[in-house]
């Protein structure tokens, strides 16, 4: 016998509510962007060169920080950019960004806004079609913090 609506309102009104518990953020650690860096590259040798990061060094708010990379290849079948991977060194999630490009993307380039919780290293990282690694890394001064919680 179906229940009655007097019913299932009582059988919802008894229902025990389990608080949900939230953990403060993980701080985050140098240690934290090489765990990201190697699950991007593994093994692979990682070169400088290549990779070009305009990024402001000075930043009054890090809430939104424009940043452009650029990768200098001809962006052709035989030698192009396969993708480009945006880290950060104090951030919970270093890898901030994962960008996918092939020969018809025309421009090996990527423009976007980041969130910096405080003054920290940002690295570039580009994948050749030869499966190569080359990478740049800026330091970027955030004068107001983002990203961070207040506990009161």
């Amino acid at each position: 016998m179906p229940a009655t609506r007097r019913q299932f309102l009582s059988l919802v009104g008894s229902v025990t509510v389990i608080p949900i518990v939230t953990l403060p953020p993980v701080d985050a650690t140098p240690a934290m962007l090489n765990t990201a860096i190697r699950n991007v590259v593994g093994e692979a040798a990682v070169r400088i060169g290549k990779v070009k990061l305009e990024i402001p060094p000075l930043v009054e708010n890090g809430n939104t920080v424009p940043m452009t990379v650029s990768v200098a290849s001809p962006m052709t079948v035989d030698d192009h950019v396969k993708s480009i991977h945006i880290f950060n060194e104090k951030n919970p999630q270093p890898n901030i960004g994962n960008f996918y490009l092939n020969p018809s993307s025309g421009r090996a380039q990527v423009s976007t806004r980041i969130r910096l919780a405080d003054t920290q290293k940002v690295v570039a990282i580009a994948r050749l079609s030869d499966d190569s690694f080359w990478q740049v890394a800026a330091d970027v001064v955030v004068t107001l913090a983002a990203c961070t919680e207040e506990v009161n």
